[in-house]
């Protein structure tokens, strides 16, 4: 039995009094401190026209927070692969692996990660914006970084990050394990698909080149405070934020007292329940509950925390109290 290792999703949340150049420093600030505290992956994911969020361009914030850090592996959670070409992919990537060998993560989703308008304004044509289109493209893209095709990515061939399949369903599941692929699946908003997609990656799994034996990351919301009810009053802001882009409005993050005085609806309160479930939330001992039930669902090799919150510091204390309070007790067989 080992301790099972803990890892960071952000997306840069942008707060309503704040700016997108205050919402990346703080990114970068965090990066450094779960870093510290021994987190072993820093990501951060894709997605457009969303206020609340100013993580857009993964690589481009990989390259800094690369240089800011110093062992911690940076990735992203992830490239929204029908958004972009391939080779572009494989050049960046390969540049962030040449440039910081051994530490680059690439996760690739196979949803746009945005609207369909904003997908296309992206892509500039809907050749390549289907689910069908998605197995080649993968293949193409890994193929550059191998050098199987007739381009050669440079950087990119030679430089190969580890490459991983994201997904919230069974299509990427079963692709990851027929490829060889690890795995990382999006818990944190598809907890009901969580354990028929991790069945079908452990069915399906192929050995690769990269890989012997599967490897399944589940990414999970965790808001840790002192008392369940301050990570209860912590967590607002994003549960008011998910709700207000489901309706067409996104907007940035509110503060917590603005997320605790809003009037929802009785819909919209049932909906927020219902988002809540598999979340990991409250004090150090309720989370630490909360994970292991999960662990022992799951059979995770590795969890992914994501913690949507207003304030960096209660976003860096959440982190630090599941870290040295909860993770001891978090074991996994592998090892």
């Amino acid at each position: 039995m080992s301790e099972l290792p803990l890892s960071v999703l952000d997306v840069a949340p942008v707060s309503v009094n704040g700016s997108a150049g205050e919402a990346l420093s703080h990114t970068t600030e965090l990066a450094r401190r779960v870093e510290a505290l021994g987190y072993s992956r820093f990501w951060v994911a894709e997605h457009h026209n969303m206020p609340a969020i100013a993580s857009s361009s993964p690589a481009v914030l990989l390259a800094h927070l690369a240089a800011a850090t110093s062992t911690i592996r940076v990735g992203s959670g992830g490239v929204m692969l029908p958004n972009h070409a391939p080779l572009v992919v494989a050049e960046q990537f390969g540049t962030l692996e040449a440039l910081h060998p051994g530490r680059i993560d690439l996760g690739i989703g196979r949803a746009p990660g945005t609207d369909q308008y904003t997908a296309l304004a992206l892509r500039r044509t809907m050749e390549g914006l289907s689910a069908e289109h998605f197995p080649e493209e993968l293949q193409d893209l890994i193929g550059y970084f191998e050098g199987t095709g007739r381009i050669l990515a440079s950087p990119g061939q030679g430089e190969r990050p580890d490459v991983w399949l994201l997904g919230s369903s069974g299509y990427s599941a079963q692709l990851a394990g027929a490829l060889g692929l690890p795995f990382a699946f999006a818990h944190h908003f598809s907890a009901q698909n969580t354990l028929p997609a991790l069945a079908l990656y452990r069915t399906h799994f192929r050995p690769s080149a990269r890989l012997a034996e599967p490897y399944a990351m589940v990414a999970v919301s965790a808001v840790a405070a002192p008392t369940d009810e301050e990570a209860e009053f912590l967590s607002g802001p994003s549960a008011l934020s998910f709700l207000k882009l489901r309706s067409g409005r996104p907007e940035p993050l509110a503060t917590p007292e603005e997320a605790a005085a809003y009037p929802y609806s009785e819909r919209e309160r049932e909906f927020v329940l219902q988002r809540r479930e598999g979340q990991a939330l409250g004090s150090p001992e309720t989370v630490r509950k909360q994970l292991t039930e999960l662990l022992e669902a799951t059979r995770a090799d590795e969890f992914m925390l994501t913690c949507m919150v207003y304030d960096l510091e209660a976003r860096a204390r959440s982190f630090e109290l599941i870290r040295t309070e909860v993770a001891p007790s978090l074991r996994t067989a592998a090892g």
